[in-house]
């Protein structure tokens, strides 16, 4: 007998910071385009950083698709930076004199500095975003296979993915690479989005975990190791098609374009490399028979994937809301150079400001409305068959 099923179809939702709001527009497209009452399309979900934070928000409430992703627009839309981490002058001032105090006393202090910024009302944001019971149950009424969320163990350097699944799916263990199963909990989001630096590490059973971004070489690998057939990948950065022109740059580099430059390698560089990696797969694999394909000693097989990423990059968006921050962080990020054009990739992660994430979202609906036919077709309906989306 013929298998007839639908291919399972996985989310990736990959981390950035501020920038996460960008995918929230492309799921309000994806709400709008299928009809109303549509189950949820996306029975695999992964995300890491603050992309695990969207993918814990729609996985907790798949049982009624659109209306989880309008809950998640409505925090994103009313979001200030003082829901993510603490500005006022008692916590700055402290904050930079545990950075400068073990510098003068040769560490010999009680406690190390841990991190930049204070990431506590986040905490209460995240409590209320997410029903962490909605996860179990979505999974029990069949509206969600898995949940991964990844992040980065300071103390072992792997990178762990920690998944609530259905009992059939089983966790797996690569070079640097663990899939564990957990009952996914306000601290598994937490680690995967400590920035290193900016926010405290976290603390999982015996190990301290940051940013599932930090050596995640494989993004995409969770989804498929959880069964995903067919990916689709919700980036923050615009698609390099072409190498970029070299310019002559005077002036040395601030602060700010060494610590924005390190964040596109912690954020962007694993993903598009791992794309990167089964296209050539997928194109290698399009030469190989289907009889030889179909052998129980062939792991390998084609990964069907479709891919929305910025028209513009979003740092320029950023550089046009940077006065929104709270005055104490412009003091500070305008001493790294973040305030200047040059800086504003660094503020386009930090600047949690429901006027920014307004303008990603807009960016990321109007980027995936104009691949309206291909999101369709990839979920496995018949673009003719639905009636065009209206706003």
């Amino acid at each position: 007998m013929s298998d007839t099923r639908s291919p399972l179809i996985g989310l990736i939702m990959s981390g950035g910071g501020a920038r996460a709001a960008y995918q929230v527009g492309v799921l309000r497209a994806v709400a709008k385009m299928l009809p109303h009452n549509a189950p949820n399309p996306f029975q695999i979900i992964s995300g890491t950083s603050a992309g695990g934070i969207n993918a814990a928000s729609l996985a907790s409430g798949s049982h009624n698709f659109r209306k989880a992703v309008c809950k998640l627009e409505f925090v994103w839309k009313n979001l200030s930076v003082e829901h993510v981490y603490r500005t006022d002058l008692r916590t700055m001032i402290g904050n930079f004199f545990h950075w400068v105090g073990p510098l003068f006393t040769g560490g010999f202090g009680k406690f190390n500095p841990r991190s930049f910024l204070d990431n506590a009302p986040l905490n209460d944001l995240l409590d209320k975003l997410i029903d962490f019971n909605g996860i179990q149950s979505a999974i029990d009424g069949g509206h969600l296979r898995a949940l991964s969320i990844t992040a980065s163990g300071y103390n072992s350097g792997q990178s762990v993915s920690f998944f609530q699944a259905a009992e059939d799916i089983k966790g797996w263990n690569r070079v640097q690479r663990v899939g564990t199963r957990a009952r996914i909990e306000l601290r598994h989001l937490l680690a995967s989005a400590a920035i290193p630096f900016v926010f405290p590490a976290v603390q999982i059973n015996r190990e301290w975990f940051g940013d599932g971004s930090v050596r995640q070489v494989a993004p995409i690998s969770p989804a498929l190791h959880l069964g995903a057939e067919k990916i689709l990948v919700i980036g923050v950065s615009p698609a390099r098609e072409e190498p970029l022109e070299r310019l002559y740059a005077p002036d040395y580099p601030t602060l700010a374009q060494v610590a924005g430059h390190l964040m596109n390698s912690i954020f962007i560089d694993g993903m598009e490399v791992d794309l990167e990696r089964i296209a050539r797969v997928n194109r290698t694999l399009s030469f190989v028979p289907e009889e030889v394909k179909g052998r129980r000693d062939v792991q390998l097989r084609e990964v069907e994937m479709l891919i929305i990423s910025p028209s513009k990059p979003l740092e320029t968006i950023a550089s046009r809301h940077t006065a929104r921050f709270p005055w104490t962080m412009r003091f500070v990020l305008g001493g790294l150079g973040a305030l200047k054009r040059q800086g504003s990739v660094l503020a386009s992660y930090l600047l949690f400001h429901r006027r920014y994430a307004r303008d990603l979202i807009e960016l990321g609906y109007t980027d995936a409305m104009r691949r309206r036919g291909d999101i369709i077709r990839f979920l496995g309906y018949d673009p003719a068959a639905l009636p065009p989306t209206e706003d």
